[in-house]
């Protein structure tokens, strides 16, 4: 696989009880709209689990794999390794990052950082890049720490943090393109797609941000 830099521009953040319509439906119509990146994250309250999650993550996969679209599992190794997704993406409260590279080998790694002490000790651990957040507040994590802002893009990247980095938390059309001229390579959205009313339209509108940022850059 490519440079995973070449992948985060528009990273797409789903389970099931992000969903308003069928979970299939939601990420067939942002393939769609322009999706560089998907990430299974069955978390919350009413989330599958067992036999019922691992079923879901295989169509969701084979949707991707479809697409020629990277297959990121959140925070679940095993389902990860059992689907033979192409990474994985862990928080700081989840499994630490040197234990799950030594399990998923040379697989994508991304994990999820707050400050510069963070996103140091993710890249030592072997992370391929960092999600960074949550830049704004943001509503679809129940457990989100406070917002870090656009501010925080920038100083890692003044203290040398030059990995690939990809920008979480309520980030939205009218924001996208702050955040790439800040620094990120890419913006991670959940309920921005997964609750648009057109979500193709939407997706394509936030590529497009995202894009033409990048050009400026």
């Amino acid at each position: 696989m490519s440079d995973v830099r070449d992948f985060l521009s528009l990273y797409f953040v789903m389970g099931s009880v992000d969903c308003k319509k069928d979970p299939l439906d939601v990420l067939d119509e942002a393939i769609q709209g322009g999706i560089t990146i998907f990430q299974f994250r069955e978390k919350g309250k009413g989330a599958l689990t067992g036999l019922e999650k691992y079923r879901l993550a295989e169509k969701l996969f084979e949707r991707c794999r479809l697409h020629h679209i990277p297959f990121i599992v959140n925070d679940d190794v095993d389902l990860a390794l059992s689907l033979e997704a192409d990474g994985v993406h862990v928080g700081q409260e989840d499994e630490a990052a040197k234990r799950v590279r030594d399990k998923i080998g040379n697989k994508i790694l991304g994990v999820s950082v707050h400050n510069l002490k963070e996103a140091q000790a993710a890249l030592a651990d072997g992370a391929d890049y960092l999600g960074l957040g949550p830049i704004f507040p943001t509503k679809s994590k129940e457990d989100a720490k406070a917002a870090c802002g656009i501010e925080m893009i920038q100083y890692l990247r003044e203290n040398k943090i030059d990995a690939p980095l990809v920008a979480i938390g309520g980030i939205t059309e009218q924001t996208a393109a702050d955040v790439i001229r800040a620094g990120a390579d890419g913006i991670a959205v959940i309920s921005e797609i997964c609750h648009a009313d057109h979500i193709t339209e939407k997706t394509k509108r936030l590529y497009a941000h995202v894009i033409h940022a990048k050009h400026q850059n």
